[in-house]
Parts: C-alpha cells; structure tokens; sequence
C-alpha cells in the first residue's frame, strides 16, 4: 500500500477502515464510485493508490463545499455529483472498476449541532443528510403516536418505543419539540440512568429517527442493485458499516447473490437458486484493528464487508430476504 494515502493533506475526519479497505480492493486502477463522499477520505486515497478516476457521490451540498479546498488538485480524475447512492448506476458512463460505500451519518455531520444529528450539543430537530425532505422535527411533532412508537422500535430496536413515543406526544400538546437537547431530555425521562461505558439514552431513538428521515434502509438495499448494475465483471464493492442491521442487510445481499444464501428460515427465507452475482473471499466481515480504535473510537462498531462482481446478470433482490426493517401501515415503510 502506498503511503501517500496516509500522508497527503490532513484529514478532517479519519475515513473508517481505510487500511484494510484499500488492502482487500487492492490492485486499485480504472474507474471508481465513492458513494458516499463526506470528507473525501476514500476517494482521495482511491486517487492516491492507482485509481484513474473516481466519481464522487453524496447528497449533502456542504460537503463540496469543503472539498472545494483540495479537489482541484485532481482535476478530471475527480468528480463530483451532488446526489444519493441509490442511483449510482445513473452516474458512470461506462461500467465501473469499483464501489465504495460508508454507510450512516459522518463525522463531519455529527460534529455541526446545526445538522441535529447529535444529542450531545444543542441544535435545530433536522437530521436530513441533504437540504430537501422531511425533518426529525416533522416526524416528531407531526405523526401519531403509534407511528413514532414502530419507527423508533423497527428502526433504533429501542424497546421503550411506546413509553418514548407516548411522552413525545404528551410533551409536543403544549408546544412542539424542536431542538435535539429537548428531544433527549424527553427520551432519557422515560429510560433507567445509563450506568457507566453505556451509551446515552436517546442513542437508539435518535439512530432510528434519523435512519426513518433519510430512508436509509431503502436507499442501502437499492444502492446494493445499483452497484451490483454498475460493475463490470472482477469488479470490487466494499461497504463499511456501523451497526447490527445495516451489516446484516449487507451480509444477506452477499450470500444471496454469491449462491450463499442457505435453505432459510423463519427469519431469512430462502432463495431461489440463481447463477452467482458475486465471489466473496471470507464470510467474515472486517472490523478494526488495536491501531485504528487507538486513532479513532469511533470505529469501534465498524464492520467491513467485499466482494468481487461476477459475469452474471443483475437483477432485483428481496427486500424480506435483507432482513429489512419495515413499518407497519403506510405512513412511511420506505
């Protein structure tokens, strides 16, 4: 591995598992897809270990923004599309060498309270990763209790999602709830003091908030299709995750589409026998080394996970068959 990805411009935000990333994709060359670009630490690296382009995906506008400081030193052999991964096949005029994809919220969103994706600064209810669409605050103050209650426990497995739910919309009578310190003072009122090492209360209802706001879910399973249309045969897709549900939609879609997927059971049913999409190496997903949590905790929950494109016709997958949460009824299941 090159050093230059290691030692060019510092760094923002440390790209999660970028090491062993860039070690299982390796030899890097052709034409690459970051689809989810944040702080640009995949893609420069990417561009630094060989690639001869790499298309720069993310549907947060401010994130170019910041690039804007670095990226022209790449010239043609970066661009960047303001837009989501889901539609990654729509963004490459020839079929792609590679896909990157690091899914959940960045650091970089994290850390500006004015995004309202944290519970630990104060800041507005938004928790949109781009600037269009319904807000953590709509969601709140707006959909009935019981619809709150099925977001928070499909989407964040909190199991105190009714009791939350219910003092969320007893709270939101006199007046509506809008900021992220209000929203987890109201959560951590309906839970048990965390006791020390765990995590904040509003951990998992904020996560489930926040995934219902983006339609993550939906976006991953459509993004997994998309790049499963957009790579040419020994081409490479590698997707970093950070918690129990993405990495398991993730590990289905592999063992699905590498003819891996088993009999099934009641809780993965089984798959019609098909002429394998992808190779995988291991079945054992990639976590971070003693090294990377010692330069960034916040990669404790990572998990990585790749495989090689296949000759085999795309097509749809089952989104049953990921283990995708959805929501009963239909005020919003996607």
């Amino acid at each position: 591995m090159a050093a230059t990805a290691e030692v060019s411009a510092p760094e923002p935000h440390i790209p999660v598992l970028l090491r062993p990333l860039l070690a299982e994709v390796a030899p890097i060359s052709g034409r690459w897809l970051d689809g989810t670009f944040g702080a640009g630490g995949y893609s420069r690296a990417l561009l630094e270990e060989g690639a001869d382009e790499v298309i720069a995906v993310d549907r947060d506008p401010y994130v170019f923004e910041i690039a804007a400081e670095w990226a022209e030193v790449y010239g043609d052999r970066l661009k960047l599309v303001e837009g989501t991964f889901d539609k990654l096949d729509q963004y490459a005029s020839e079929k792609l060498d590679g896909v990157v994809l690091d899914l959940g919220v960045s650091s970089m969103q994290l850390d500006q309270p004015d995004r309202g994706f944290s519970f630990m600064a104060d800041g507005p209810l938004n928790m949109r990763m781009g600037n269009t669409g319904l807000t953590a605050a709509d969601a709140v103050n707006g959909l009935s209790e019981a619809a709150l209650a099925d977001i928070l426990f499909h989407f964040g497995e909190e199991r105190a999602s009714r009791r939350i739910a219910r003092e969320i919309v007893k709270v939101r009578t006199d007046a509506p709830i809008t900021t992220t310190l209000q929203l987890a003072e109201i959560i951590a009122r309906c839970l048990p003091k965390p006791k020390p090492g765990q995590s904040h209360s509003a951990t998992r209802s904020f996560q489930a908030l926040r995934i219902y706001v983006n339609g993550e879910y939906e976006q991953l399973a459509a993004g997994l299709e998309a790049a499963e249309r957009a790579l040419k045969p020994g081409g490479k897709l590698a997707v970093v995750t950070f918690h129990s549900i993405e990495d398991r939609m993730v590990k289905r879609f592999i063992q699905i589409r590498s003819g891996q997927g088993g009999q099934g059971s009641r809780h993965a049913p089984a798959t019609e026998q098909m002429a394998p999409r992808w190779r995988v190496k291991s079945r054992r997903a990639i976590g971070p080394d003693d090294r990377e949590l010692a330069e960034n905790p916040r990669s404790r929950s990572a998990k990585l996970r790749v495989a090689t494109r296949s000759c085999a016709e795309a097509g749809p997958v089952d989104r049953a068959a990921l283990g995708m949460p959805m929501l009963p009824g239909s005020e919003r299941s996607r």
